[in-house]
This record gives structure tokens, C-alpha cells and sequence, in this order.
């Protein structure tokens, strides 16, 4: 990524704070929402490892297809799941996103640094049409969901919600699960930026 490492950080620690969170909700939960809440997980700490500073941990050239080789399987997967659950399309777009960025970020062939040059500011890159594309999809993305945060009406469920406790009462809030999908649209738009 490019910029401060400052920046880099505070990416990072969005990113591994929203897939601790899914590995909470993982295993408060079960069935399509427990293999939403993995996938998430996989996402947030996928996009905490490539949002690293390389000032302070240079990633080693063949990190890249690691990245690529993980979230190309990770699409898979979505895609055949999406023919059950719909929102696991958008898990699908996410790791097609993060598949693209490792794929844009590695290092070329003949050893000259690739569209971030191992993080570094270098040549402009990825397809600009494509970059646009997954900008457009994530912004609208974001701000739709950020809409679901707004209350419409008091909950019915917070006087019940008072008495609960545990990590399993807030590991299951919808509305920190809602939080965590938008952190990480954010910081996949933050990503996208750098391209």
C-alpha cells in the first residue's frame, strides 16, 4: 500500500480487529451465517497481511502468489456457495478484488518491481477500467450498508440485549456485524485507491 506507514497501520489494525470480530461471531453462530462469518474472517486477515507496511516488513516475492493462490480458491468456493446464499456473491467480488490486487502488486517477471513496486510508490497500475469498476461497486457498497446503521425506530431487542452476557450476547449484535462489513468495504476501497 501506498503512503505512510501510519496509514498502513491504522489499515492493518481495521483489518485484523474486523476478522477477530468474525472469528467471534463464527463460533457464536451456525450454518450459512457461520460459513459468512469464516469467509469474512479469511477477508480481514487476508487484507491485514497485503496492507502491511513495506517500510517496516518487506514481503518476500513469491508472498504475491500466495495471496493470489488463496483468494483465487476463496472465489471459488463463494461462487459455488452463492448459488444458496446470495451475500456470498459479494464475498465472491471481494476475493476476486483481493485476488486482482495481489496479481497487480507482484513483482514482474524479469525482477523489476510490479504496480506497487513491493509497496513502494512506482508505475501506476492495474487496469484502470477494472480498478473503476470495483471502486464504483465498493463505494455504492459502502454507503448502503452504512444506511442499515442509521436507526429508524428504537429496538425491541435492546431492553433483552441489556441482561445478556458474554462474548456470545455481542458476538451475534447484527449491528456490529453490520460495522465489520462496512470496515472492511472501507478498507477495500482504501486498498483500491493505491492502484
Amino acid at each position: 500500500m501506498h503512503g505512510p506507514a501510519l496509514s498502513g497501520w491504522l489499515l492493518v489494525a481495521l483489518c485484523a480487529a474486523s476478522g477477530a470480530y468474525c472469528l467471534l461471531r463464527m463460533r457464536a453462530c451456525a450454518g450459512e451465517e457461520r460459513r459468512a462469518a469464516r469467509a469474512e474472517a479469511v477477508m480481514g486477515f487476508g487484507m491485514a497481511a497485503m496492507a502491511l507496511p513495506a517500510a517496516v516488513v518487506g514481503p518476500p516475492s513469491w508472498s504475491w502468489a500466495v495471496y493470489a493462490a488463496l483468494f483465487g480458491a476463496v472465489a471459488v468456493g463463494d461462487l459455488l456457495a452463492a448459488r444458496r446464499d446470495a451475500h456470498r456473491l459479494h464475498h465472491a467480488v471481494g476475493s476476486l478484488a483481493m485476488l486482482y490486487m495481489a496479481l497487480a502488486m507482484a513483482p514482474a517477471a524479469g525482477g523489476a518491481p510490479g504496480v506497487h513496486g513491493a509497496h513502494g510508490a512506482g508505475t501506476v497500475g492495474g487496469i484502470p477500467l477494472l480498478t473503476g469498476g470495483l471502486l464504483l461497486y465498493y463505494g455504492v457498497y459502502v454507503l448502503r450498508t452504512g444506511t442499515r446503521l442509521v436507526p429508524v425506530a428504537p429496538h425491541a431487542r435492546a431492553a433483552g440485549a441489556a441482561g445478556a452476557g458474554g462474548a456470545g450476547a455481542w458476538a451475534t449484535r447484527p449491528e456490529l456485524t453490520v460495522v465489520c462489513r462496512l470496515s472492511m468495504g472501507l478498507a477495500m476501497l482504501a486498498m483500491l485507491c493505491t492502484l
